[in-house]
């Protein structure tokens, strides 16, 4: 059971949960993994850090804001799986592990980053006669692990040392979930505007998809305790946050600037034939018969329509496993028809969970080569796992 699911209700038409039995039947897929880069083979290695990038210690030293609006400590659940992560923080869900101690203030940044500036066009290099767009590039569920970011972006020749793009007119999508269960969700989140900004400047471009964790955390900031209307009983969305990993210092550095971007994020996508969502469910299909229907009806839901529309949203985009088992082909082959593009590619499930490789009960590290190619070569999925001692994926499209 994975901790969204500890909030469960009734299935909702498309909703691509496939029946519990079915859990059972592996998909037919194979690992994609690519060749080890330049810097690897001049001796930098994967588990290499860089901390030069100012993230939280920046935004605490230089942006003081109110106290925060939710003083409760995070509620440990009995029972509830927290491993620990490759920053030795809380990860995902599984049987109960040893106390994780808070991790440390960073020491003094060496890169500082002002409040980013929103809505600024940036001059854009022409490119060359002929010259057509750069490499395409997808991210998955980072969950706050800022450090392995850096890293992952490093390796691939992303960012320079020094935590700047350096990717040129390269195309860059994070499919979401920024925040939770890691140590620096809001540094992640500056990192990510940070780089959306350099790209622009040099003729790329860095985007993101909307995550059921930013879901989660707006929603947690927004309305706090006040209670939603769940079949599950009553809850909130500050509840539903802590259970999954919402980290309290996360939610008093959220600033105004993050909530406004956040909240603009599209929920979809498509580049060069790839159907980018976070999640892997068929519920984007209750929003709209097209992108732009569907991105446009989420953010309506985060605009105005009240905290019970928003607690559905959440729940519905929490949703799992519809391109596994028998029935997965023809899930993908429902969004890709409706949307267009021929493959999927998607975070949200851990690869660990969706192979069935996870190893909750000798504490052994889950093998994670690469992104995983599966139903039918339909769905590509991009959460590597990093909470639960996997790795964070960067990879170069299209995989064959």
């Amino acid at each position: 059971m994975t901790p969204e699911d500890l909030f469960r209700e009734p299935e909702q038409p498309h909703s691509g949960t496939r029946p519990q039995q079915d859990l059972d039947v592996l998909p037919y897929g194979s690992w994609f993994g690519p060749a080890e880069p330049a810097e690897a083979a001049a001796g930098y290695s994967y588990e290499e850090t860089h901390s030069t990038y100012g993230g939280a210690s920046y935004l605490e030293q230089h942006w003081p804001h109110p106290a925060a609006q939710f003083d409760e400590p995070a509620v440990q659940v009995p029972g509830h799986w927290a491993p620990t992560g490759s920053n030795g923080t809380t990860g995902s869900d599984g049987p109960a592990g040893p106390p994780v101690e808070e991790p440390q203030p960073e020491d003094p940044p060496t890169l500082e980053l002002g409040p980013p500036v929103l809505d600024v066009h940036f001059p854009y290099p022409q490119p060359e006669p002929g010259e057509g767009p750069g490499p395409l590039y997808v991210i998955g569920d980072v969950h706050g692990y800022l450090d392995d970011l850096l890293a992952a972006l490093h390796q691939q020749g992303l960012i320079d040392a020094e935590g700047h793009w350096s990717a040129g007119r390269s195309r860059v999508w994070f499919l979401g979930d920024f925040t939770d269960r890691g140590p620096d969700g809001i540094g992640v989140i500056d990192l990510v505007m940070q780089l959306a900004a350099e790209a622009a400047a040099a003729g790329g471009y860095c985007r993101a998809l909307m995550g059921n964790h930013e879901l989660l955390f707006l929603g947690a900031a927004k309305y706090g305790d006040e209670p939603v209307q769940s079949t599950a009983g009553t809850a909130s969305f500050l509840a539903a946050w802590r259970l999954n990993g919402g980290q309290q210092h996360d939610l008093e550095r959220l600033e105004p600037h993050h909530i406004s971007w956040l909240s603009r994020l599209p929920a979809m996508g498509i580049e060069d034939g790839h159907l980018l969502l976070h999640s892997d469910t068929t519920a984007y299909l209750e929003y709209g018969e097209t992108i732009a229907d569907v991105n446009d009806a989420v953010h309506t839901v985060l605009a105005d329509e009240g905290i019970d529309e928003l607690w559905d949203c959440f729940r519905k985009f929490t949703k799992r496993f519809a391109f596994r088992g028998q029935a997965g082909t023809m899930a993908a082959q429902e969004l890709l028809s409706t949307y267009g593009g021929y493959r999927v590619v998607h975070g949200h499930s851990p690869i660990p969970y969706l192979t069935g490789t996870d190893h909750p009960d000798d504490g052994a590290k889950p093998h994670v080569p690469g992104p995983y190619i599966y139903a039918d070569e339909l769905a590509i999925a991009m959460d590597g796992g990093v909470t639960m001692n996997g790795r964070l994926l960067v990879a170069r499209l299209p995989l064959n």
